[in-house]
């Protein structure tokens, strides 16, 4: 199937073939977001379906924000002062953003039945995983499992696994490449491995090199995150169906978060588990051909992402100018307006990947994406755009923005009450007035909308759990007790969460409209309990504002606090709750007692055994500096990964090489030659074969 088959009969020794298959580049232009986009596929009329799921996911939506706006209306009554209609337009924000979340539930019900085709199927795919300062180990294990499964199933003919490397840290590119060798040693799916020396784009650049490069060579591509996988019959599934409709641009699947072992990450991966399912259908549902990509365990037809995806340098300095941060979102768009169907085929449920395992970790993470959310909003008028793909991107900026508004919100009722509190009313604001002028407020409405907000809250997870007990998975989580036990586990724990996070998106979102940029760091995938001074000092604002706020409201509102308990309680009890969320001990003392637990812990699918098993014996195979100067094999295993002309580029970008290349000439010992190089230069040397074994040559 391929052209060159003899690379798949891998040497049993040092991976010995070449580190890449030879290229096949395949043209990616950029894309003009002002100009026309690329011909693609005629756009077919969205089914019935698709259209009765919207008018119950956007018409819902917008008849509960207008109920809510006049009920609220009616609770201040005509005559309303400016902080009132302050309040009055963030609660319909809020009260329509969660009618929103149970609508989209709703028209989950409406989602189109879905069936994988029979029938031939050659076309060739790429498993591609880029990877940035990962753990070795477990980024091989993963993919040797991955490898199996892919044999067991009859995609070995036609299927290769590609690791894209963007690494800048020398220690970890010697432990990635010493990882990777092993890996193309037990593997019978061919591996390749490159390693890019710019990491201009960041990740959304790495998978454009790599398609400009090799893109020729394959008609479909996984792109995987390091933390993740799918199951090779799921990789064949959505082969055949993208095979079977040449107008289907990009197949999303619904992961499921796997491996958590503190209580943060295992309340994660139970709501997602739970809940997900149905958040998924809603989603497919109202999306219909117009859905979005999340970044990564999906399929993508790669001629028609080398023809749309493109993306541009944003004019400007970050954080709204540069590098298109969230750029999945954006290539979805992009596939779109050129006619591709972008779907989410939420009933495959072999696609896993990790959880961030700490709130500071997940708080990490979301201020990268809050960047590339609110990056969107100089994209959303972009020409050609679907109008549900200018959706996804509204949905993703009020994803954040909601915690500003919910903030504010309590900020101005407290502003409110402080008013009525501390002020004399006016009753006869006229000179010649018979009748006195009564303050209006309705507590009794006021009561029932905040009843109803919860419900919009509560009744979709309730429902899930219903959904569940009729299912094989609440058995497959412990029972039917087990599961509503460990739901309002999660409700009360993410009730104290929520605050924090309120606060801590709210901070996010100064820190960019005031310009800051986040950086590229590589993600935590197994985090330990943080100690508490990283705590106390990370949430000693949190606590100051809800004892500030609980001693205020005690003196001139006690009646305030029962509303806003659980906000203050999240705020002060913050450092116990991030500190005990992110212990293992807890993790393990939840699953002894049943709680959290999901089908894939209490059976794990074997692709994950496997990798797990995989990856304690690649840590087996630790390696250093010392070893790879010292050991032969692992010298020509590094080397079988280098690329042969790394001297032909050009001297501006081999100034490091030059310089690192002086050094070890005059250098006496190794270890002296590393001593004498900085951090670039250490890099140049593990990235040139001329330089490696020169190095290797001097004595110890």
């Amino acid at each position: 199937m391929f052209d060159d088959g003899a690379a798949r009969d891998a040497a049993a020794g040092n991976g010995a073939y070449a580190a890449t298959p030879p290229e096949q580049p395949l043209a990616m232009p950029v894309q003009d977001f002002r100009g026309s986009p690329p011909q693609g596929p005629r756009v077919a009329l969205p089914s019935w379906r698709t259209i009765l799921a919207r008018l119950v996911a956007f018409g819902g939506t917008i008849a509960i924000t207008v109920a809510g706006f006049q009920e609220m209306l009616l609770v201040f009554g005509d005559n309303i002062t400016f902080l009132q209609g302050v309040l009055l337009v963030l609660f319909a924000l809020t009260f329509g953003w969660v009618g929103f979340s149970f609508c989209s539930m709703l028209a989950g019900f409406l989602a189109p039945p879905l069936k994988t085709p029979e029938g031939a199927n050659e076309a060739k795919i790429a498993v591609v995983m880029p990877v940035y300062h990962e753990q070795a180990s477990e980024t091989a294990g993963l993919l040797a499992a991955l490898a199996a499964d892919l044999e067991r199933v009859g995609l070995k003919d036609r299927a290769e696994i590609f690791v894209i490397s963007d690494s800048r840290k020398p220690e970890s590119v010697i432990e990635e490449m010493n990882a990777i060798s092993r890996l193309r040693d037990i593997c019978a799916v061919p591996v390749w491995y490159r390693r890019r020396h710019s990491n201009e784009g960041r990740k959304a650049g790495n998978v454009a090199d790599f398609v400009r490069r090799w893109g020729g060579r394959y008609e479909q591509m996984v792109v995987l995150d390091a933390d993740s996988v799918v199951g090779a019959e799921t990789i064949k599934a959505l082969s055949a169906r993208m095979n079977a409709d040449p107008s289907v641009g990009l197949i999303q699947t619904m992961p499921m978060l796997v491996g958590g072992q503190t209580i943060f990450a295992r309340l994660t991966q139970f709501a997602g588990r739970v809940y997900g399912p149905a958040v998924a259908r809603g989603v497919a549902a109202w999306s219909g051909d117009s859905g979005n990509f999340w970044g990564h365990n999906a399929m993508i037809r790669v001629k028609a992402f080398a023809d749309c995806c493109g993306l541009p340098t944003l004019p400007g300095k970050a954080p709204f100018g540069g590098t298109i941060l969230s750029h999945d979102f954006v290539e979805a768009a992009l596939l779109r307006r050129a006619g591709w169907k972008v779907r989410l085929d939420y009933d495959l449920r072999q696609s896993f990947e990790g959880t961030p395992p700490t709130l500071l970790d997940m708080a990490v993470r979301e201020r990268r994406w809050a960047q590339g959310n609110l990056q969107h909003l100089r994209l959303i008028g972009a020409r050609g755009f679907a109008t549900i793909s200018r959706i996804h991107f509204l949905i993703g900026v009020f994803g954040f923005l909601m915690s500003p508004i919910w903030l504010a919100m309590i900020l101005v009722g407290l502003a409110l009450s402080a008013n009525v509190l501390l002020s004399r009313p006016d009753y006869f604001p006229q000179t010649y007035q018979l009748f006195p002028e009564w303050p209006v407020f309705d507590p009794v409405r006021m009561l029932w909308l905040f009843i109803i907000a919860m419900c919009f809250l509560l009744v979709p997870k309730f429902i899930a759990i219903l959904r569940a007990w009729a299912r094989p998975l609440a058995q497959n989580s412990g029972g039917k007790a087990r599961i509503f036990a460990s739901a309002l586990f999660e409700i009360v724990l993410s009730a104290l969460i929520a605050p924090v996070q309120m606060l801590i998106q709210t901070r996010q979102i100064i820190e960019i409209l005031q310009g800051r940029d986040s950086g590229w760091e590589a993600q935590v995938r197994a985090g330990q309990t943080p100690p508490w001074s990283v705590v106390l000092r990370r949430h000693a604002l949190h606590v100051a504002t809800g004892v500030g706020t609980l001693l205020v409201l005690a003196y001139l509102s006690p009646g305030q606090l029962i509303w806003l308990s659980p906000i203050l309680a999240g705020l002060i009890l913050s450092p116990l709750t991030s500190r005990w969320s992110a212990s293992p001990i807890f993790g393990r003392w939840a699953r002894r007692q049943g709680l959290l637990v999901t089908p894939e812990e209490r059976d794990p699918p074997e692709i994950l055994t496997s990798a797990n098993v995989l990856a304690r014996r690649f840590a087996t195979q630790p390696i250093d500096y010392a070893k790879l100067g010292g050991d032969r094999d692992s010298l020509e295993r590094h080397i079988a990964l280098l690329p042969v002309a790394a001297s032909a580029r050009p001297v501006a970008e081999r100034l490091s090489a030059i310089s690192a290349g002086a050094k070890i000439a005059v250098a006496q010992t190794r270890e002296e030659a590393l001593g004498f190089l900085d951090q670039n230069e250490r890099l140049a040397l593990l990235e040139e074969r001329g330089l490696v074994e020169a190095w290797a040559r001097l004595p110890q």
